[in-house]
């Protein structure tokens, strides 16, 4: 079964491509820096920056769509997502912005075209939200953060 997601290209951006898989098994697909043309986005060590991808998405309803870091801006740069993973839920219309943030030592510079994210379309179903006095027992209990060991 094919699920679709569709596209709508923001006006002024008809030379980046829609979002798309880089391989076959990707699992994540490429966004795209949508700045000005000719123009580049400066992101000073611990900074970030709101960087347009020039699309809006339609999702399906029980559908979210995780933007992602790209591992070699991480590993190579120290670039991340702020609120990795960010959700677009599936009744947003708006222009899809990720928000970068360096954590390297060195400025990054972005520019148009340049893949800053992906994308990952996930199941996200509205369940059932209730109070209830007790919650069963587990052999974990409340232990936390750290509380299973290294």
């Amino acid at each position: 079964m094919t699920m679709t997601a569709r596209f709508k290209r923001w006006d002024g951006n008809r030379d980046l491509p829609v979002p798309a898989y880089a391989t076959a098994g990707a699992a994540g697909f490429d966004f795209r820096a949508a700045t000005p043309e000719g123009e580049t986005v400066t992101i000073a060590p611990g900074a970030r920056k709101l960087i347009p991808t020039g699309f809006a998405v339609a999702l399906p309803v029980g559908y979210e769509m995780q933007i992602r870091p790209r591992s070699g801006l991480a590993a190579k740069n120290g670039v991340s997502i702020v609120n990795a993973p960010g959700t677009v839920d599936c009744d947003y219309r708006g222009e899809i912005l990720v928000c970068l943030i360096n954590l390297g030592a060195e400025d990054f510079h972005v520019r148009r075209g340049d893949r800053i994210a992906q994308g990952i379309i996930a199941a996200a179903p509205q369940w059932e939200l209730v109070e209830v006095e007790e919650l069963d027992d587990t052999a974990r209990g409340a232990g936390g953060h750290g509380s299973t060991g290294v």
